[in-house]
């Protein structure tokens, strides 16, 4: 994007991790161009970057040539860092967290993009802010910042922070962030060149619903599954979970056998092992911190359960990954 007017321009910074998501990045960055050229003049200029100013290679393999980030100056509106599904590519980032809180003290809004917000958090930049991440990763957030809680929303725009769960979601960030500065009618005419008929709102699921995902629309038996997707380190007993629906104990147990086709024990068991098995991929904590996080008693207890679910025990598991 070229500048020809320094005075309507807003420099818009990305910073590129390792195996960042092209998608996600293609998706912040095309609206961005399609609202130079509907304005017929430079709004934005967007600026790759990388922390020593080399090129940076994508998800799907494709390299972006970047600038260094410690030339950018102050002369920028907003940072994004724009990350992956693989931890190790942004729990090595710690030599951006200084940088990036400079950039914060100096004014500049601070942004992350799919697994950019895990960096954004090291950062200690989301203290106090309201804020999203993919949900693959949010457990792992979870438990390594305890004090910090994402929403479970395709983006927050707000105040100093911007973040968004990726995938496809920057598409409706952007729109937000278009149409803060240049109004709704003009954030239209963006997201229609895109044939983006159907912009989410902020709080929209990044997931397909409960029913989707397992396959049954009964309204007691939803609310428990919802209510297991979230009580996993202190899970419930089904007679709990029954007061919860409204409905008995063993009425609970038929729902499970006759729409699951499992015990009600399985499949709150599978749900917990299940979110340990991305903790195992994703995070450094031990088998025995993953099986308390995850209800089990014990480091053996949790690793019985899992070989008998995955044909493998934990220890495997991660050594694969």
């Amino acid at each position: 994007m070229q500048i020809s007017d320094p005075r309507n321009l807003q420099r818009i910074g990305f910073v590129l991790l390792p195996n960042f998501a092209l998608m996600s990045y293609a998706s912040a960055i095309e609206p961005l161009r399609a609202a130079n050229l509907i304005a017929g003049s430079p709004l934005y200029e967007v600026v790759p970057l990388s922390a020593d100013g080399r090129p940076v290679r994508s998800s799907a393999d494709l390299e972006i040539a970047c600038g260094r980030l410690s030339d950018l100056g102050g002369a920028c509106h907003t940072l994004y860092v724009c990350a992956g599904g693989n931890p190790a590519d942004w729990q090595a980032s710690s030599a951006l967290h200084a940088p990036l809180r400079k950039f914060a003290r100096d004014g500049i809004r601070i942004g992350g993009i799919s697994s950019g917000a895990y960096v954004l958090a090291a950062a200690g930049l989301l203290d106090a802010c309201d804020f999203t991440i993919h949900w693959e990763h949010a457990a792992l957030l979870r438990e390594t910042f305890p004090h910090l809680v994402p929403h479970q929303a395709r983006f927050v725009v707000g105040g100093e922070r911007v973040t968004c769960g990726g995938g496809v979601a920057p598409l409706d960030m952007m729109h937000a962030v278009i149409a803060e500065r240049m109004g709704a009618d003009f954030a239209r005419r963006v997201s229609d060149w895109y044939l983006h008929t159907a912009v989410a709102e902020p709080a929209d699921p990044q997931r397909g619903s409960v029913a989707e995902r397992f396959g049954t629309n009964h309204p007691a038996l939803l609310s428990v599954l919802e209510k297991m997707e979230t009580a996993i380190e202190n899970p419930l007993t089904r007679a709990e979970m029954a007061r919860l629906a409204g409905i008995s104990s063993r009425h609970l147990g038929r729902l499970f056998i006759a729409h699951r086709g499992q015990s009600f024990l399985d499949s709150y068991r599978m749900i917990r092992l299940a979110h340990g098995r991305r903790l195992l991929e994703q995070s450094p904590l031990s088998i025995a911190e993953i099986a308390y996080a995850t209800g089990f008693s014990s480091a053996g207890h949790f690793s019985r359960a899992f070989k008998a679910a995955y044909g493998e025990t934990p220890a495997s598991a991660r050594r694969g990954q």
